[in-house]
């Protein structure tokens, strides 16, 4: 049988069928845990706690929701009387969704499971054949995690794994797939759209952060910095939405940056990803250089450089404009911005070119009163990180953060374009009549009658619809 004849029985089978084999990958999952753990371990990630809690759990309960909540997300839907223009009388309209068709997944080294295994499950369930091409050094993970698709039901000819070189993307993409996923940096995420504009390739740019922690008149010390101390260090920093920035009010900076000191000081380094390092490196030092100091004291430049150790760093005196208050870092690094009044972190947060998630600490109210103004993907209040692993909620960011969104319903329905269908009942209509000199009289005031504001414009259209319909009736069109 044809690559072509497989391709369609799978688009062509019951989106419930789909989903529930999907979904049942989950199991497979399970059934080989130990063996995914132990892929992922890597100087980057050491502790096989973080695999399970920021990988498996939350990609097993993605699996689940598409297997619960895919068929409802993905049905079709058909279009009542409700809200139908009136010169639409007789038609009928059903949507649904359709498969892109050929999806590359573009994956990413950080979170080697979760991120590209929802894309790789969602573009499934849709109906699309799926190329995964991972990162360098995560290809064990990758190739388990593709063999737990494929036992439970996805058949090879849909789910494909690339080879993780460079090459292998740039061939992929000059394929011309009909939708890239690219889960990376900002620099890569642009490279990939320039060579994706060759084929008009749509595109999901899930891309780099420089995530703000606000912290609130009235905030709660421990619950800040503790979630300070969590971000900062798991998985070893490398996490797109890892707290960056610290905008606080100048009077409550010195009390959390001694607490800061307390948790952090005994923190043993952590290996920055060799992609990463020089970047890392170059922007504290220029950081310090310009003014900032090192709190906990602890930075070596030349360690980070050499070996990729890097103890936690707090970055005291950084204004908002400075470079490493606007670069994204994947390492241990927050810069603490002081403000007379915290109201000037919504401009400073919407200013940022990385506008991926944000995080907003203080009493419920008046942190949501400043969250419904920052323009970012992703607010969590009084928390950071984990509640985007929610798999109900959909991700992306905005700026150089990228566009369009994975995961939850709208990343599932991301994996599809809508089809149309409109059907007439009926022998009328009216577009197909011959042109009566009543036409222009009657069309003005079902203009009028059916936008104008007020009563009386509203019924001074349909006098006109009469008078449109009287004089059609009075005169032949060729008189």
């Amino acid at each position: 049988m044809s690559s072509d004849s497989l391709r369609s029985r799978w688009s062509d089978l019951p989106v419930k069928h789909r989903c529930r084999v999907v979904a049942s990958a989950s199991a497979r999952l399970c059934d080989v845990s130990q063996d995914l753990i132990d892929a992922c371990t890597s100087e980057q990630r050491v502790d096989p706690v973080e695999t399970i809690t920021s990988e498996m759990l939350p990609l097993s309960a993605a699996l689940r929701f598409i297997g619960r909540r895919g068929p409802r997300i993905l049905k079709p839907r058909r279009l009542g009387m409700r809200d139908r223009p009136a010169w639409l009388w007789g038609v009928r309209t059903r949507i649904e969704r359709q498969p892109h068709g050929n999806v590359l997944v573009l994956g990413t080294w950080n979170y080697p499971l979760l991120l590209p295994g929802v894309q790789v499950a969602q573009g499934l369930a849709a109906g699309n054949r799926v190329q995964l091409k991972p990162a360098p050094g995560t290809e064990s993970a990758s190739e388990i995690l593709v063999d737990c698709f494929h036992r439970g039901g996805v058949p090879t000819s849909q789910l494909q794994l690339l080879s993780s070189s460079t090459q292998a993307a740039i061939e992929a993409v000059d394929q011309g797939p009909d939708l890239i996923v690219l889960t990376g940096a900002a620099e890569t995420g642009g490279k990939v759209l320039g060579a994706a504009a060759k084929h008009l390739s749509a595109c999901i740019m899930e891309l780099s952060g420089c995530d703000a922690v606000i912290a609130l008149p009235g905030f709660d010390l421990e619950r800040l910095t503790d979630a300070l101390r969590f971000g900062l260090l798991f998985n070893g920093g490398a996490t797109c939405i890892g707290p960056r920035r610290l905008i606080i009010q100048n009077d409550d900076a010195a009390v959390v940056i001694e607490r800061l000191k307390e948790k952090l000081s005994g923190e043993p380094p952590v290996i920055v990803h060799p992609s990463a390092r020089d970047a890392v490196a170059n922007e504290i030092v220029a950081a310090i250089q310009t003014g900032a100091s090192d709190v906990i004291g602890r930075f070596d430049e030349s360690e980070l450089r050499e070996s990729g150790r890097l103890a936690p760093v707090v970055l005291r005196g950084v204004d908002a404009k400075d470079s490493i208050a606007q670069a994204d870092l994947f390492a241990p690094v927050v810069s603490v911005i002081e403000l007379e009044g915290v109201d000037d972190a919504i401009q400073i947060v919407n200013e940022c070119p990385y506008r991926l998630a944000a995080s907003v600490f203080g009493p419920s109210a008046a942190a949501r009163r400043m969250a419904v103004r920052l323009n970012v993907g992703s607010i969590s209040i009084n928390d950071l990180i984990v509640p985007t692993a929610d798999p109900r909620v959909p991700f992306g960011g905005r700026g150089r953060s990228g566009f369009g969104v994975t995961r939850g319903a709208e990343g599932l329905l991301a994996m599809t374009t809508p089809r149309v269908f409109s059907t007439r009942a009926g022998r009328f209509a009216a577009h197909l009549q011959p042109r009566q000199l009543g036409d222009e009289e009657i069309l003005h005031g079902l203009l009028h009658f059916s936008s104008s504001r007020g009563l009386q414009k509203r019924l001074a259209g349909l006098r006109r619809i009469v008078d449109g319909v009287k004089k059609s009736r009075r005169m032949p069109p060729d008189a």
